[in-house]
């Protein structure tokens, strides 16, 4: 069973989920469109790498499509990657950044703050957006700066690296987090859930019914749920 194209204007939403034990490592990175919800194309990996979204996108290109948008996950060396496309930052990646650096009920004032801005994130537009952060930043940046020194090495290091961290993810993510509303004629999407949930979510069920199977067959099984084109 061959995937069968029809080239078209798309908006991509692009991401890699892995499955499988570590000695074996499955992964594969799937493009899809968000207009038609279908699964354009993919490439099973071992790793994530930016050489393999480029590989995509011009495989896409070689075939006629014309590429509208890409949705991403925020990986680093993918905005230079698309920088001639509209890109939107996934929003569910950039909340669960922010969550993993200051976690679901942060102690420190600084990161509950910062935590009310992150759930505006979705009801709101980048001039409101980038002026909570900037009033949030000139309310702790001292706070930010504060540092720590190993008296045996002599390194100086943040004393709240996490937040600062987190801090630094908004800013490097900020031009990507609201392409969606700047292109509202697009209507691109500002996440990557309908890889996530509609197309992840099944293989790995679907890996984890058949796991006896060796590793050639669990990918020509995935190739073959990727073909048919469940679209959600």
């Amino acid at each position: 069973m061959h995937k069968v194209h029809n080239p078209r204007a798309v908006n991509l939403i692009c991401d890699a989920t892995f499955y499988g034990k570590r000695r074996d490592k499955l992964g594969t990175l799937v493009f899809k469109d968000s207009i038609t919800k279908e699964v354009l194309m993919w490439k099973h990996i071992q790793s994530e790498t930016i050489k393999d979204y480029k590989y995509l996108l011009s495989e896409l290109l070689a075939l006629g499509y014309i590429i509208n948008s890409i949705t991403i996950d925020g990986k680093r060396g993918l905005y230079r990657a698309f920088e001639d496309y509209h890109v939107q930052m996934c929003h569910f990646h950039q909340k669960r950044i922010i969550q993993r650096y200051i976690t679901k009920r942060p102690k420190l004032q600084a990161s509950k703050d910062l935590q009310k801005i992150m759930q505006r994130l979705t009801f709101t537009n980048k001039t409101i957006f980038t002026k909570r952060l900037d009033t949030w930043y000139t309310v702790y940046k001292d706070f930010l700066a504060e540092e720590t020194l190993n008296e045996e090495t002599g390194e100086k290091r943040f004393k709240h690296a996490k937040l600062v961290s987190a801090y630094r993810s908004l800013r490097t993510n900020l031009p990507y987090l609201f392409t969606y509303k700047k292109h509202k004629h697009l209507s691109i999407h500002n996440t990557t859930n309908s890889l996530d949930g509609g197309v992840f979510s099944p293989i790995k069920m679907l890996i984890k019914v058949h796991r006896g199977l060796n590793k050639s067959l669990k990918l020509k099984m995935v190739d073959d749920y990727l073909v048919r084109d469940n679209k959600k």
